[in-house]
């Protein structure tokens, strides 16, 4: 896998975005088949937990993950079979990390900082797509600004994109394991 020039970018975004219905289905199909635990997180686990808080936040979300999902496979092709274990070991290391960013959680200020430091290298180390997340940012930004009660839910809707993101990049970068 590699960091998309932005023409692999936008190619992919119009391709996912123009999917047709019949198309849209197969693609989420074929993916529950494959990658059950990965898409049971992202489609189902994720989207409950913003729709505690928004459901219109939600059902974007959901859209903004068919999108990364179709840009990954657009670019990249298949994904390689990982299992659940594989997802539980990703989730976790990420939500760690994640709540080490947020100043309000308490934690030991060194293994805050060594949290927050692993965070950093492997999010320089990893290939992320960070076009991909300004782009599913901006548009999270975007939807909110529509209405006045979806704005106290964007950071909340982007880190869960931003986790997506990640967790579609470990995804590529990993051999497959069956």
């Amino acid at each position: 896998m590699h960091v998309l020039t932005d023409k692999e970018l936008y190619e992919a975004i119009e391709y996912a975005r123009n999917i047709d219905e019949e198309t849209g289905r197969s693609v989420m199909e074929t993916f529950q088949a494959e990658q059950p635990a990965l898409a049971q997180t992202i489609f189902n686990v994720f989207p409950s937990l913003i729709a505690q808080q928004n459901q219109e936040m939600a059902n974007m979300f959901m859209e903004l993950s068919f999108d990364t999902l179709c840009v990954y496979q657009h670019a990249f092709g298949h994904a390689p079979t990982q299992t659940e274990e594989w997802l539980e070991r990703q989730t976790a290391l990420l939500d760690a990390e994640l709540q080490a960013l947020i100043p309000e959680n308490k934690m030991n200020p060194k293994i805050r900082e060594k949290l927050q430091s692993r965070f950093s290298e492997r999010a320089f180390n990893e290939v992320t797509q960070m076009r991909l997340i300004e782009v599913m940012n901006e548009s999270i930004d975007d939807y909110a600004s529509e209405s006045t009660n979806r704005a106290p839910f964007i950071k909340f809707t982007q880190t869960m994109i931003f986790t997506v993101i990640r967790l579609f990049s470990s995804l590529y970068s990993q051999p497959e394991n069956k």
